[in-house]
């Protein structure tokens, strides 16, 4: 297929890492050497294209998750930006709670933990207490829940929420719904609308493929209006553009969370990189991951010291494969995986694999290969 030729990795490189940092698509340096080259050449002069360029990338961010209207797109810095827009734009009173679980980033759980100041309480939902993580966050409901903020994929386990499960909960107690998408998006199918999403956030670098520094951040038409603007500047107004009006207000769509200069090349280099993903298409993208992991863990279980950590159910899987050595530890582990140039995380408290829909089972069989080899033979039985 011609998108093998888009990842040119170092011949000895095995890429297990987009659930951290994800390698660029060679559109995507292309993409940004051109934008760089015009620069250099022709300053700002067409800066209307690349304006074009940036709405090209608000349409495909827009499909990608099927949001109900471009209106409803926002580009922000990062996942944390995001969710601190969210956060502080909320009105708050002492004795309001909201649900996290115990697996989140730092990024989702932070922001929240700082509105102790205003007497909000966060609520920690255990996902190891049932068979269904979905069940231990509804149960922590109560008549002062304002939000429930969950990842859709756990960044160390890789388990995979039931968003349709919690937005219907949300829906049906009229709670606010936010859902850290990074490790999803690009991943393979996202759906918004099914969900009951009021907020939608994710940085490009990993699944999506592109750069550090430019963030999706979606916001349902309803509940873009119950989040107060705590960032103000030229770009976030009605009649941008008009600089000798002396008066104005937020623009009516996402755009009002934009304060100022957008990272244009940031926008250039994500939109080379969707435009891939596009044209694989995001169920054949899920499908290929989907065939990697299956791949991983058919092989891991056949190493008696590694115990996989993540859930296997299929209905829980996601692109991460997560597992431990019984007698190495992760971090030695790590380090020795690196050093034979096979780029992983420590997450966990084990190993994390994070295939992308191009990588191929050569590379896998060859990771595997050097794990086998620390293991030592397989007994049989």
């Amino acid at each position: 297929m011609h998108w093998q030729t888009e990842f040119p990795l170092h011949q000895d490189l095995i890429y297990l890492n987009h659930a951290a940092v994800a390698p660029w698509p060679t559109r995507t340096l292309c993409a940004v050497n051109q934008f760089a080259k015009e620069n250099v050449e022709y300053g700002a002069r067409n800066y209307p294209s690349w304006l074009t360029t940036e709405n090209e990338l608000r349409e495909r961010l827009c499909k990608l998750i099927n949001a109900p209207s471009v209106n409803d797109i926002a580009l922000l810095k990062n996942t944390s930006e995001a969710l601190s827009v969210i956060a502080y734009g909320i009105d708050w009173k002492a004795g309001d709670n909201l649900i996290i679980s115990d697996q989140e980033f730092p990024s989702n759980r932070i922001v929240w933990e700082s509105l102790s100041r205003f007497g909000v309480e966060v609520k920690v939902a255990a996902l190891k207490v049932s068979d269904s993580p979905e069940d231990a966050i509804i149960h922590l409901i109560d008549n002062r829940t304002r939000l429930i903020s969950i990842s859709s994929v756990q960044y160390a386990t890789g388990l995979r929420m039931d968003c349709v499960a919690l937005g219907e909960a949300c829906q049906q107690r009229d709670l606010l719904f936010c859902i850290d998408a990074i490790q999803s998006i690009g991943a393979g199918p996202f759906d918004v609308q099914a969900y009951h999403a009021d907020f939608v956030v994710a940085d490009g670098h990993k699944w999506m493929l592109g750069p550090e520094g430019l963030a999706l951040f979606y916001t349902s038409q309803k509940a873009r209006k119950l989040l107060s603007i705590q960032q103000f500047g030229w770009h976030m107004v009605k009649n941008r553009g008009d600089y000798d009006r002396l008066s104005w207000e937020p623009a009516d769509n996402a755009q009002r969370f934009e304060c100022g200069s957008p990272n244009m090349l940031g926008a250039h280099a994500l939109n080379a990189s969707l435009s891939l993903l596009e044209e694989v298409g995001v169920k054949e993208v899920a499908r290929l991951i989907d065939e990697k992991v299956d791949y991983l863990i058919k092989q891991l279980q056949q190493l008696p010291e590694i115990h996989l950590i993540s859930d296997l159910r299929p209905q829980r899987r996601s692109g991460i494969v997560t597992f431990k050595h019984s007698s190495i530890a992760a971090q030695q582990l790590h380090q020795q995986l690196l050093a034979a140039n096979i780029v992983c995380a420590c997450r966990g408290g084990g190993i994390r694999f994070s295939p992308h829909f191009y990588t191929s089972i050569d590379k896998l069989s060859t990771a595997l290969d050097f794990i086998r080899r620390l293991s030592g033979p397989i007994v049989s039985s």
